[in-house]
């Protein structure tokens, strides 16, 4: 019978370039592994330099301080007996490349780079490195100097290989690997690999997990074996966040998973396993035909076992458990408001400011800082070293750490009503103060029409013309101007505020605050919102969430934050309060955008996630918005000439939306995840528009019978 084996994969909360805190997040967890027992430790993707470097991985000295960081794990001892697979970016050739070493009591057995690279989306790997796109292809490479003095030797082999142990076989695939057709490890299993790593840097978006857990699922159902899955956990210095759950699969269930959010630097999970179980589920004569046509792997052997005697480790298997998942609300409590932590205990910042409109997408955002600030009392309460000492910072009102998230969230938390007087109604200023008390935060209410006059009166003074909103008899041109003044006056006032309110509070320390933006994915993309208004910020945590979802989420914490103020945004009609109101007017959004909330998103979803143009997204609309008793060809023709209307013309909006935590598919982050023109042709989309009212024309001459 094969003995059992103890292993561990982890999550670790890295920071790009911070390699002196990223080495020692490593080396806590290998001893943390070790202490369970385990004698294999996988860690996440490019966790020595952190994933998120970016372009700073065109820089030599980036790949100079990652060997720094190899040398000392490989000369402490203390990280003996136990094979350590650990990520870096290498050159060799003069090519760059990410890649994996493994390394055994203090010699490097290998180097494992990546094959193939993940280029969409928000990730532009073939912009820093070269695939090692050579199946099973193994060379020497040449050691830094420093390194070679350590090791004795010269080389070391670079390549898709297969570490043969005394009792198992096992092998390494990258991240993205996991997700092509043709995956490494189809073959590494016909070849009698056993225990498969897979180190990643996967960062989170609603409802993405289900597919991990699927592939790697699937993957050893057919195939067998044992996955480690590792992954970066936190805020790395950009808009992803990554979500960890690192998870240990066998023959395709789960013994093991970490938490998906969480305010810990460093987890890991072991399981035990029995590698008979592996050897008795490959028994398939079809799996063995495969497997002896299959293409061989250079295979390096080593003089160690994963399993062994000591009667202190566990002596039985580690016990499947059903996957777990969060609800795409607890994705939107939990995501952002681990991201907004980790931003705001790294930038060394007081706390955050929000513009408080007594709307939903504002009330969002403050409810996800109230989250995190939940989050933050429960690690405290848990014994969180790091996070005690990041909130001893942080909480300078007070020498005693904070007890409650409402007293936390009057610390960090600072929000503003930045009402009108004719266009700001009773309701919005009651709901904002209302949610201000429940959650703690340290409230202002002020009157903007000052600010608005004087700016309005510069251009009469200038021009002698005197603009006017529409239900006054104004222009459509003025009406919007007049808007504009408004929104982006609540800008400056924002910024001002942020900078000013501690000193006002006699903060120790002083500082200043990080303004949070709060317009969704919808608004961005259909471009309604003022370029430059209170919708430009520092960061935007539901800047990639439809007002679909952030609806979920205020009512799943209206129940589970114990907040039943929210109810009240969530009944309200959703509207800018930019207009005056009058006995017979009040703006609401979905009038204003002549389209609702529900048709954006999935407007969204078929412009990017299924790559559809104007008349691809009309034939797809038709078969699930057409048919008897629904919308007509034409009224389903008219809205999607309408929404690309608006996207073409307000496209330019998109280049300067404040950096948003990534968290839908179909986000239009000019950036770097939605590559598209700002500066479009004005028939850019004629042609197929021609073509739209053809078909209608057609359908139509159909139902009336000619």
């Amino acid at each position: 019978m094969a003995p059992l084996v103890t292993v561990a994969t982890c999550a670790l909360n890295q920071w790009s370039l911070d390699f002196a805190g990223n080495l020692r997040r490593i080396k806590q967890s290998i001893v943390k592994a070790k202490e369970a027992g385990a004698t294999l430790r996988v860690g996440p993707e490019l966790e020595i330099p952190g994933y998120g470097c970016l372009d700073h991985f065109l820089e030599n000295e980036v790949y100079e301080n990652s060997w720094d960081s190899v040398h000392s794990i490989l000369t402490d001892p203390s990280l003996h007996d136990i094979i350590i697979d650990v990520g870096l970016p290498l050159l060799h050739r003069n090519c760059r490349y990410n890649a994996r070493a493994i390394i055994l009591n203090g010699q490097i057995l290998c180097l494992r780079p990546k094959l193939y690279l993940a280029n969409d989306g928000n990730f532009r790997e073939m912009r820093f490195f070269t695939p090692w796109n050579r199946p099973r292809h193994v060379e020497q490479y040449y050691l830094p100097p420093h390194i070679q003095k350590l090791q004795g030797r010269r080389q070391v082999p670079i390549g898709d290989v297969v570490l043969s142990t005394i009792d198992t076989t096992l092998a390494a695939e990258t991240c993205e690997e996991l997700f092509t057709p043709n995956s490494p490890h189809i073959n590494m299993g016909l070849n009698g690999v056993e225990i498969f790593t897979n180190s990643s840097g996967s960062h989170h978006s609603l409802r993405k997990l289900d597919e991990r857990i699927a592939l790697i699922s699937e993957a050893t159902r057919k195939n067998g074996g044992v996955y480690l899955y590792s992954n970066q956990l936190g805020c790395d210095g950009d808009r992803l966040y990554y979500d960890g759950c690192a998870m240990i699969f066998v023959n395709g269930d789960i013994v093991g998973q970490s938490s998906q959010f969480s305010l810990n630097e460093v987890e890991v999970v072991v399981a035990t396993i029995d590698l008979e179980v592996v050897r008795a589920y490959r028994f398939a004569p079809s799996r063995g035909l495969q497997a002896v046509a299959a293409p061989p792997y250079e295979r390096i052997e080593l003089d160690f076992s994963l399993s062994h005697d000591d009667i202190d480790l566990p002596h039985s298997c580690t016990p499947r458990r059903p996957p777990r998942y969060h609800l795409p609300e607890e994705e939107i409590a939990l995501g952002p408001a681990c991201w907004l932590w980790d931003y705001l205990r790294r930038s060394k910042s007081a706390g955050y400011f929000i513009p408080l409109s007594g709307g939903i997408d504002s009330c969002a955002t403050a409810t996800i800082v109230y989250s995190m600030c939940r989050l933050v009392i429960a690690a405290i309460k848990e014994g969180n070293e790091q996070v005690i000492e990041d909130t001893k910072r942080i909480a300078a009102y007070s020498e005693k750490l904070p007890e409650t998230a409402e007293e936390l969230c009057n610390q960090v938390l600072y929000t503003c009503y930045m009402g009108m007087t004719n266009q700001s109604s009773k309701e919005t200023r009651e709901r904002a103060q209302a949610l201000s008390d429940r959650i703690g935060s340290y409230h202002t209410d002020v009157n903007i029409a000052d600010v608005y006059n004087s700016t309005r009166n510069i251009l009469t003074q200038a021009t002698g013309f005197e603009p006017k909103f529409k239900v006054h008899g104004g222009s459509t041109t003025s009406n919007l101007a007049l808007q504009n003044i408004q929104a982006r006056s609540r800008m400056v006032i924002a910024y001002y505020f942020a900078q000013e309110l501690c000193e006002v509070r006699k903060r120790p320390g002083g500082g200043s605050l990080l303004v949070l933006g709060s317009s969704n994915v919808d608004e961005c993309l259909r471009g309604y919102l003022t370029k430059y208004d209170c919708s430009s910020a520092d960061i935007n945590p539901i800047g990639s969430i439809s007002k679909v979802d952030l609806k979920r989420f205020i009512s799943w914490a209206s129940t589970n934050f114990d907040m039943p103020i929210l109810k009240d945004f969530i009944d309200a009609t959703p509207t800018a309060e930019l207009e005056p109101i009058t006995s017979d007017h009040t703006q609401s959004d979905e009038v204003d955008m002549q389209m609702t909330y529900a048709e954006l998103s999935r407007f969204g979803t078929l412009r990017k996630v299924n790559h559809l143009g104007p008349y691809g997204m009309f034939l797809r609309l038709l078969e699930e918005w057409g048919g008897e008793g629904k919308l007509s060809p034409r009224e389903i023709a008219d809205k999607v000439k309408k929404f690309f209307h608006f996207y073409q013309i307000n496209r330019h909006k998109q280049t300067v939306a404040t950096p948003a935590y990534h968290a839908e598919s179909y986000s239009p982050d000019d950036h770097r995840f939605d590559l598209r023109p700002f500066l479009y042709p004005p028939a850019f989309q004629s042609w197929s528009f021609e073509k739209i009212d053809k078909r209608v024309e057609a359908l139509e001459k159909r139902g009336q019978g000619k």
